[in-house]
């Protein structure tokens, strides 16, 4: 059993196969995924797919790309929406200045209600971050001293200094294709000091296809790639890492309930 804990299956390239995309995954024991949020105005689209089979979950949340489009969503909107039966996550949220197109102070008070969300509902922030370090770090910092919120720093591409502080401040890592990549002999390094008890697997699907799949359209069902390279990379059988991602996944999504 592995979980996707991290596709976008309302995008158009996921959408218009869905059925195939889920039965492909399930097939290849991928028995549970968590689409995820990236406007607080699709909320309804997250839901109704999550509605439309048992083990598929969903988040309520803005990108911060997103943020252009959504700088003011209150926080009792996140709150009243992440009461739905198949939300179990908020998010994804955080900072991106790779490409830059939100107000860098815009963003952090976004990320910051999500935080507060997070806090209050103990449903795990889904945390989007890149090329943003020292800010996302100082905001994690600065928002635990308030209060803990469970997290997970999602398709974690960034430095070691970010990974180590996130695990101090108990948040878990979850890696994407990017891990199997030929170059990405940094991030794998970074994975190896994660403990086993915070690791989670994800595709970011219809992104990041697995290097044996690269130029393809990414799916859930490819996530068992990633989690190979993990258990490589930790020097556990495939069967251990499987059982830990997902174990952990239930843990950290308490509100996902396992499939029998």
């Amino acid at each position: 059993m592995l979980v996707d804990s991290h596709c976008h299956l309302d995008f158009p390239e996921l959408e218009q196969d869905r059925a195939g995309v889920v039965a492909r995954a399930k097939a290849a024991g991928v028995t549970s995924m968590v689409t995820i949020s990236t406007r607080v105005a699709k909320f309804a689209t997250y839901a109704a797919i999550a509605e439309s089979d048992p083990d598929i979950w969903c988040t309520v949340g803005t990108h911060p790309l997103g943020v252009v489009e959504e700088p003011d969503v209150p926080l009792e909107r996140l709150l009243e929406l992440s009461a739905h039966p198949k939300c179990v996550g908020i998010g994804e949220a955080g900072l991106d200045y790779h490409y830059d197109t939100s107000a860098r102070d815009v963003a952090e008070r976004v990320f910051r209600t999500h935080i507060e969300a997070a806090r209050m509902t103990k449903l795990p922030l889904v945390i989007h971050a890149r090329d943003c370090d020292d800010d996302m770090i100082r905001i994690l910092a600065d928002e635990m001293g308030k209060g803990t919120f469970p997290a997970v720093l999602h398709c974690f591409s960034s430095g070691p200094r970010l990974a180590e502080i996130g695990v101090e401040l108990g948040l878990s890592v979850s890696l994407s294709g990017i891990l199997t990549f030929k170059k990405s002999d940094e991030i794998r390094a970074i994975a190896k000091r994660v403990p086993l008890d915070r690791l989670l697997v994800e595709t970011d699907a219809p992104f990041l296809a697995p290097q044996k799949h690269r130029g393809k359209r990414n799916e859930p069902s490819f996530v068992v790639e990633t989690a190979k390279m993990l258990a490589d990379v930790h020097g556990v059988s495939d069967e251990q890492m499987a059982k830990i991602t997902t174990d952990n996944f239930f843990s950290l999504f308490s509100k996902a309930v396992r499939p029998q």
